[in-house]
């Protein structure tokens, strides 16, 4: 059972195929980016737990890290796995022999960052990068199985190089990829940090057709001053000044953020600007989290906002994302799209845009559609 990120997916599957064979084994991968997530990690346990009672019970991941005593206290739970030995346990697993759309590959774990709201630099540790060839090793496997679409995660993904030989840059490592796999399809970038976003990596993004337009922006906030008490190392205008530049180098890029709706001290007019970046970067896929407080962490000591009023806010900016994407999912209308087909009858652009698929898609495929309207935000 994975909850948060898709670092813990990534990981999950090679921890799936590390157990093959094995007693019945249950393992939560938790989650702790906030206090609900720590919450429904331990509502994961108990559920488990109740369904499958003669299981070996395992909990890793971040909330398991950061409080192994409370969960270790838990009935439930046979053992804590801290994210450290979670890595070595996972680091030699290989992925199964069949056919997958898509495979999220861990270049890089840990932050050395010191985000105010941001709990997780304890549960991971300081950024760790995977060297190149291992990275090339774990997509070559990828694809020998099948995989059609390759996403780069981690924690900071944008960080990767810093702590290997030369400080090579996510671009060098980006062209490194394309070069060792000509007929890999489409290579994906999870989260990336605006302010890290090297120049070669920039011109892949924006040049390369296997680089998939879809960038994903770690924003958090749309105010200045939000932004300095988070201790984001980028400003308002900078964060759109990037987006204005990929929307004109690469005229088909979709934009996505992670935005933080009521963090501590925020004003009316704070959140009229958080609300406000969601246009003014043209943000089609949000993530909006409204904001709990993490104890431990520096803005958990800051004036809260009200609960109720963080839900309004947060309702606010999803309610402003929903109406930029609607917008552009009309652009993409008669427009022929090259669309991966997920296993669920569903399946998504290069922009991550999402189509229903005709009836007797193979998951697997690229298939060419035009969609003609929209079914419940999905082009058919």
């Amino acid at each position: 059972m994975t909850l948060g990120c898709r670092l813990n997916l990534a990981e999950s599957e090679a921890i799936r195929a590390s157990l093959a064979g094995q007693p019945e084994t249950v393992v939560v991968n938790s989650c702790a980016v906030t206090a609900e997530a720590v919450r429904q990690s331990r509502r994961a346990v108990r559920r488990l737990r109740r369904a499958h009672p003669d299981a070996r019970l395992l909990v890793t991941g971040c909330a398991a890290t950061i409080e192994p005593e409370s969960f270790a206290a838990m009935a439930e739970v046979d053992e804590v796995v801290p994210n450290e030995d979670k890595v070595r346990w996972s680091i030699d697993a290989r992925p199964a022999r069949t056919r997958h759309t898509r495979a999220f590959v861990p270049v890089q774990t840990g932050c050395d960052h010191a985000c105010t709201f941001c709990i997780i630099p304890q549960g991971r540790g300081a950024s760790v990068s995977t060297p190149v060839g291992e990275v090339l090793r774990t997509i070559e496997r990828h694809l020998e199985s099948g995989t059609r679409e390759i996403v780069l995660t981690g924690v900071d993904v944008t960080g990767w190089g810093a702590d290997l030989t030369g400080s090579p840059r996510l671009g060098a490592l980006v062209a490194a990829i394309l070069a060792a796999f000509p007929a890999l399809d489409r290579l994906r970038l999870s989260s990336l940090d605006g302010v890290e976003i090297d120049d070669e990596l920039f011109a892949l993004i924006t040049q390369e057709p296997r680089v998939m337009p879809h960038v994903h922006l770690s924003l958090q906030s749309g105010d200045d001053m939000v932004l300095k008490r988070m201790k984001r190392r980028h400003t308002r205008a900078q964060a759109v000044a990037l987006a204005q530049r990929l929307h004109t180098a690469r005229a088909d890029i979709a934009i996505g953020a992670d935005l933080i709706a009521g963090f501590p001290t925020e004003t009316a007019e704070m959140h009229a600007n958080n609300v406000a970046i969601v246009r003014d970067c043209g943000v089609v896929h949000g993530h909006v989290f409204p904001y709990s407080p993490r104890p431990g962490t520096p803005a958990a000591r800051m004036p809260q906002v009200p609960p109720p009023l963080v839900r309004e806010r947060a309702a606010e900016v999803r309610a402003a994302v929903a109406e930029e994407r609607a917008r552009w999912l009309e652009t993409l209308l008669g427009q022929p799209r090259a669309v991966l087909a997920e296993r669920d009858g569903t399946g998504h652009s290069p922009e991550f845009a999402p189509y229903r698929l005709p009836e007797g898609t193979e998951a697997g495929e690229i298939v060419s559609l035009t969609p003609t309207r929209i079914i419940e935000g999905m082009l058919a």
